[in-house]
């Protein structure tokens, strides 16, 4: 074998350890993305708002700062359209 054939092969190799390797991944997320669906589900059965429970999931991502902005933009549209409390 000449040394472009083992460059070939080892190119080879490691593009299908790599691909393996986001399929494994796949498939975790797949595992994991239904878990968290279950996690979902369960606090509905349990009465909970689940659209809120989102909300607070992604709001808890956020800083303070990011937070207040969110909020403020959000009041001022209401405010614009009559929403304002």
């Amino acid at each position: 074998m000449d040394e472009a054939e083992n460059s070939q092969a080892v190119a080879a190799a490691e593009l299908r350890s790599l691909i393996e390797r986001i399929e494994r991944l796949e498939e975790e997320k797949k595992t994991i993305s239904d878990d968290i669906k279950d996690v979902y589900a369960e606090g509905k059965g349990r009465g909970y708002d689940t659209k809120a429970i989102r909300k607070i999931v992604a709001r808890r991502k956020l800083d303070a700062a990011e937070r207040q902005e969110q909020d403020s933009i959000l009041d001022l549209y209401e405010e614009a359209l009559g929403m304002a409390a």
